[in-house]
């Protein structure tokens, strides 16, 4: 299952996220893959979308990096996918 997961930098402090990114990688449990990552020009969020069919990856995911960014995660489907699911009631 796909997921947008939305982290909001604390204290806007986009340093802190890439250094702490530098020093220990993306610390991913196993069974969460990231997919791709697109960053805020004022450094203050990043727009992840990752992958996993058991959501407690991504709890022990967010409990390693709850000092630095704040989490929100939202199960998201392509819209492709939508589309053709909703075309029967179009």
């Amino acid at each position: 299952m796909l997921f947008m997961v939305v982290e909001t930098f604390k204290g806007q402090d986009g340093k802190a996220v890439y250094r702490k990114l530098r020093d220990k990688g993306r610390a991913l449990p196993e069974g969460l893959k990231f997919l791709t990552s697109h960053v805020t020009a004022d450094l203050s969020r990043c727009f992840q979308l990752m992958e996993t069919d058991d959501i407690t990856t991504f709890q022990r995911w967010i409990a390693d990096w709850q000092d630095v960014v704040e989490f929100e995660v939202l199960p998201v489907v392509e819209g492709k996918t939508t589309r053709e699911a909703l075309e029967p009631l179009l």
